[in-house]
Parts: C-alpha cells; structure tokens; sequence
C-alpha cells in the first residue's frame, strides 16, 4: 500500500530506533497531525521489544508503521542501517500492517531545536528528545503524502 494512501486510511506509528531507546509518534487519522507517544528502552543483549512495539501500535490503533532510517550524513548506509532494516523485515513477518523506511537523517537536531524553541531544556530529558525525533520523522511524511508524494520505501517481511 502507497504511503500516500496510508496517511489516509487511518493512524500511522512512527518508531525512531535507538541503541538505548525507541522513540515513538502516532498521527491522527486524517493523516495531518503527528504526536510523540514516548519511549521504549532496549537493554543491552536482550532480543529487540517488537512485541511491546506492536502492543503499543495495536493500542493507539495504529494502520502502518513508519521506521526512521539512518542514514549517514552523505546518505550512506551503516551497520545501524542494516540493523534497523533487519528489525523492519522482521516486523513485516510478524504482523500485517504495512512499513516504510523514511531517512531520518537530521530529526533529532530538529527535535532538539523544537524543544529548545519551544522554551525546554533538552538536559536530561533524552527520551522526550526520541520522541521528538519520532515525530519530526511522521510530521515529514505526512507532509509528504499530503502533496500526493509517498517517502521511504516499502518493507518486505524476512523469514525468521
């Protein structure tokens, strides 16, 4: 299903993966509005939190899910790149909502600038800055798919 058509039919969930936290955004159902719903916390040597991941999408009713991919600064991929790809295509197989990759390259500065703007401290407060980012990433891609134009690129399920 095209993103663009997504944005329309419902909630998407937009996940910014971490090596210490996930940050979260769900959008509203008209596809125009993108809200930071908070973080999960990954711990180091467990298995990544994709049941919780679906347990929150499932909850906030979620119709698609929206990956940030990191990218380089050039557009390169990297070792967190494959990573997130990997955990992507092991969502896709484990459930039947469509996922894009979106880049994400530059939504935590931007998250920290709104925060910043917005009068916030950004000190200890690493999680809200996830979250943030989660949602910089969605407010892109419904943008996006509001002119018609559909992001990122589709995922395919892996066989686990």
């Amino acid at each position: 299903m095209a993103l663009a058509v997504m944005a329309n039919a419902g909630r998407l969930f937009a996940v910014d993966w971490g090596d210490k936290r996930i940050g979260l955004a769900i959008s509203d159902e008209l596809g125009m509005l993108a809200s930071p719903v908070g973080i999960l916390t990954r711990r180091v040597g467990k298995r990544p939190p994709l049941a919780e991941l679906m347990r929150q999408a499932e909850a906030l009713g979620a119709t698609g899910y929206v990956f940030g991919l990191p990218l380089d600064p050039a557009g390169a991929e990297t070792d967190r790149t494959r990573e997130v790809r990997e955990i992507a295509a092991k969502l896709a197989a484990r459930q039947p909502l469509p996922i894009r990759l979106v880049d994400e390259r530059f939504t935590t500065s931007s998250a920290l600038r709104s925060i910043r703007e917005q009068g916030g401290s950004t000190r200890g407060r690493k999680g809200d800055v996830d979250a943030m980012a989660a949602c910089v990433l969605l407010e892109s891609v419904l943008r996006a798919a509001s002119q018609g134009v559909a992001l990122g690129e589709a995922v395919v399920a892996a066989s686990e």
